[in-house]
């Protein structure tokens, strides 16, 4: 018993440092890691400094190590928005912006209704009859906004 309380008090932070990594890479937050890196900074400082540095110390480190990983981390995800340069694959609708296709039912009311490709769309626009080319000019949910092509 005594071997593991000493082993704990040795390499406790890099065991939660460690751990806290794996949860991370397991359950992706993006917060899990500033606290693992953390525990291993102060494991790594408990380690070398030793004696002058006891847990109450070393706690009060791991807080203050933490919120400056955190506030690092933020600045250096934050920094560059991410861009959409690709084609907006996992937005079925999104993707479907500028094309053009032909009424299958007529806009009544607002509301009409599109064949493209091997689906059905609703769609919302002006008042037009069935067979009338629109061109899809956004995307609302499910539902796609026409106009009608000059």
């Amino acid at each position: 018993m005594d071997a593991l309380i000493e082993t704990l008090a040795n390499y406790g932070w890099w065991i939660a440092g460690l751990v806290l990594l794996i949860l991370e890479v397991v359950a992706p937050g993006a917060y899990l890691i500033f606290f693992g890196i953390a525990a291993l900074i102060v494991g790594t400082n408990a380690f070398f400094v030793g004696a002058w540095f006891d847990w109450p110390q070393q706690v009060i480190a791991f807080i203050v190590v933490s919120a400056v990983c955190i506030y690092l981390g933020r600045r250096w995800y934050g920094r560059e928005p991410v861009k959409d340069e690709g084609p907006p694959l996992n937005r079925r609708t999104g993707r479907l912006i500028g094309r053009e296709a032909t009424l299958s039912e007529a806009i009544v009311a607002g509301r009409g209704r599109v064949a493209i490709e091997d689906s059905w769309w609703s769609v919302s626009g002006p008042d037009l009859p069935q067979g009338t080319r629109v061109r899809i000019v956004g995307a609302e949910s499910a539902v796609l906004q026409v106009e009608p092509v000059e």
